[in-house]
C-alpha cells in the first residue's frame, strides 16, 4: 500500500467494490434471462409436442370415420345376402319354364337389385371351377376325387358365391376341391 495517498486506495476499494456488484447483478440478470429462455424453450417443446399429437389424433379418428363409413351397412349387406342368393336359385328354376314374360320380370327385379347392393359397396369374389384354390379367399366345404388329374387340388364346383365390401371379405365363397 502506498502512504502517500490513502484517498486513492479508498477509491479504487470503492470502484472495485461497484464493479464486484455490477458484475453480480449483470451474472443474476443473465442467469434470469437464460432461466426465462430456458421456460420459455420448455414451454415451445410443450406446445410442439400437444399440436403433434393433436394432429395425429385429428387423423387417426378420420380414418377411423371414413373406416366405419365403409363399413357402416356391413351388416344390412350380409343379412341381403340369402335373399341374394334365393333369388339366383329363383332365376335358374325360372329360366327352365316357358313363360318368356315371367322371366324376363324377374330378370329385371334381380338386376335392380344386383346393382342396388353393388352401389352400396358389394362386390362378388371371383372363384371359378378350376381355379386353384386359395384358403384365404375360399372356404372349403368339401373334397372328392377329382373328375380329371388337371383338377387335383383345384375348385371343382363352387356352391355359394362370396362377396366383400371394398377390400373386406364379408361372405368367404363355398367351394369343393378336387383330391
Amino acid at each position: 500500500m502506498n502512504t502517500e495517498n490513502p484517498e486513492k486506495e479508498t477509491i479504487i476499494d470503492e470502484n472495485t467494490t461497484e464493479n464486484s456488484v455490477n458484475e453480480i447483478e449483470s451474472a443474476t440478470e443473465l442467469s434470469i434471462e437464460e432461466k426465462l429462455q430456458e421456460d420459455l424453450a420448455n414451454e415451445k417443446d410443450k406446445f410442439l409436442r400437444l399440436f403433434a399429437e393433436f394432429e395425429n389424433f385429428k387423423r387417426r379418428t378420420a380414418k377411423e370415420r371414413i373406416d366405419l363409413f365403409k363399413t357402416a351397412n356391413q351388416d344390412v349387406l350380409q343379412s341381403m345376402l340369402p335373399v341374394l342368393d334365393d333369388f339366383d336359385r329363383a332365376m335358374m328354376e325360372i329360366s327352365k319354364s316357358d313363360d318368356d314374360v315371367l322371366l324376363k320380370g324377374v330378370e329385371l327385379i334381380h338386376e335392380k337389385l344386383k346393382t342396388t347392393l353393388i352401389s352400396k359397396g358389394l362386390e362378388q369374389v371371383e372363384v371359378r371351377v378350376g381355379d386353384a384354390f386359395n384358403a384365404d379367399f375360399a372356404e372349403a366345404i368339401t373334397q372328392i376325387p377329382a373328375p380329371a388329374d388337371d383338377l387335383k387340388g383345384k375348385i371343382v364346383d363352387v356352391i355359394e358365391r362370396g362377396y366383400k365390401l371394398g377390400d373386406k371379405i364379408i361372405r368367404f365363397p363355398k367351394v369343393v376341391i378336387g383330391n
